[in-house]
């Protein structure tokens, strides 16, 4: 099966981010903080991989820095309008920002698991614990759009993360569990392999 190869994958990032940084010049041309805001904040988000390489030693694969930028650009084109317009688009993006939480949360205790020999876990239990630390930050997102919705009430204009109602709550939390699943069955698949991070730099 062919793959992409690093050099093209880094290249749709840069692509990506350059798609980024035009929806935030949309929303200043349009005056949409919230467009602004959303897309500076997805692209600022990419570019954390480089800094935790840079500063700490932990490199990203391209390929998980290529999914990382597709779940955010989702997010970014979606304040442009399809959050409001296509049904499913809000379900799609929950669940790619919830496998990239589900990676990041993964990954963070497989590191503490293996430089520690106290934080152990069987496979079953690494299950539970992705989805279980995905429902954990989705009821805080939505905890953090309600905050943000209430104050931009309160002081007029838009709100910067907005909910649509308690289906769409509802359907939020169902489809940040589908991305934690598809992590989890992935670790269940490969456990032997963290596979989306490189090692970090010895010590």
């Amino acid at each position: 099966m062919t793959t992409i190869s690093d050099r093209h994958e880094r290249a749709l990032v840069r692509l990506l981010q350059v798609g980024m940084l035009a929806i935030a010049g949309v929303g200043v041309y349009r005056g949409s903080v919230n467009i602004t805001i959303n897309a500076s904040i997805a692209l600022a988000v990419t570019v954390l991989p480089a800094v935790l390489e840079r500063d700490y030693g932990v490199r990203m694969e391209s390929g998980l820095v290529l999914w990382l930028t597709v779940a955010v650009s989702v997010h970014a084109f979606g304040a442009l309008g399809p959050y409001r317009t296509v049904p499913w688009y809000d379900s799609l993006a929950h669940a790619l920002s919830a496998s990239i939480v589900a990676v990041a949360g993964y990954a963070t205790f497989r590191t503490v698991e293996h430089h520690s020999d106290r934080v152990t876990l069987p496979e079953w239990l690494r299950f539970a614990f992705v989805l279980v630390f995905v429902m954990a930050f989705g009821v805080l997102w939505e905890m953090l759009e309600f905050a943000t919705e209430l104050f931009s009430k309160l002081v007029g204009g838009d709100a910067v993360l907005a909910q649509y109602g308690l289906d769409d709550i509802v359907y939020d939390l169902v489809f940040n569990q589908v991305g934690a699943v598809v992590v989890a069955a992935w670790d269940r698949v490969r456990p032997t392999s963290v596979g989306l991070l490189a090692r970090t730099t010895e010590e």
